[in-house]
C-alpha cells in the first residue's frame, strides 16, 4: 500500500482491513486506549477493530486523515497518526483540525509519535491551514511531552471539544 506520506524512519498510509489483528492488539490494551475518545474504552474484539478501519479509511480525504504508523524496516504498523476536524460534544466536525496519535506501548519512547505527527502538521502547512491543535487527556504525561517537541503552545484545560474535559495545545503554520 502507498504511503500517504513517508518521514525518515516511517511509511504513514491507510490502514489495510487485514491489519485488524495488528489494530486490536493496540486498540485492545487499556494503557492505550484510556487516554482515547470522550469515553475512553479498549476495542472489544478484532472484528469491531475491522468496522473501526473501515470508518478511518471513510474519513480519509484531502489533507485529513487517520493512518497507520508504520516503521519502514518492519512493514508492521505500531500504531496511528491522525489530523481530522476537531469536533463538538455531539460529535459533530468543528473548524479547528486536530492533530493526534497512539502507539503501541512497545514503541513508545522511540521518537515515532513525533516524527509521525510532524508529517501531519506539513502536510496540513501544504493544504494551507494556518493553524492545528491537539487535545490530550489530564495527565497523559507522554502526549503532552509530544506537543511539546513539535512546539506546540499549551492553552490550558477546555471542554471546548469532545464535550469532556481536555488539555488543549496549538501550533501556528511556520512562517515563510
Amino acid at each position: 500500500m502507498d504511503p500517504v506520506y513517508a518521514t525518515e524512519r516511517l511509511d504513514v498510509r491507510l490502514w489495510a482491513p487485514e491489519e485488524a489483528e495488528v489494530a486490536f492488539a493496540i486498540y485492545g490494551r487499556w494503557d492505550v486506549a484510556r487516554w482515547l475518545g470522550a469515553a475512553p474504552r479498549p476495542a472489544e474484539s478484532v472484528e469491531a477493530m475491522r468496522a473501526t478501519i473501515d470508518r478511518w479509511a471513510q474519513r480519509s480525504q484531502d489533507a485529513y486523515g487517520i493512518w497507520a504508523v508504520v516503521p519502514r524496516d518492519t512493514g508492521v504498523p505500531v500504531g496511528t497518526v491522525l489530523l481530522v476536524p476537531l469536533q463538538d460534544g455531539d460529535a459533530r466536525p468543528v473548524a479547528e483540525v486536530e492533530v493526534g496519535w497512539a502507539l503501541h506501548p512497545g514503541h513508545w519512547g522511540q521518537g515515532y509519535a513525533t516524527e509521525a505527527a510532524r508529517g501531519a502538521l506539513d502536510r496540513a502547512w501544504a493544504a494551507g491551514l494556518s493553524e492545528v491543535y491537539a487535545v490530550v487527556h489530564p495527565g497523559n504525561d507522554a502526549s503532552v511531552a509530544v506537543t511539546a517537541r513539535l512546539g506546540m503552545t499549551p492553552l490550558g484545560r477546555t471542554k471546548r471539544w469532545y464535550g469532556v474535559e481536555l488539555d488543549a495545545f496549538r501550533i501556528d503554520r511556520p512562517e515563510g
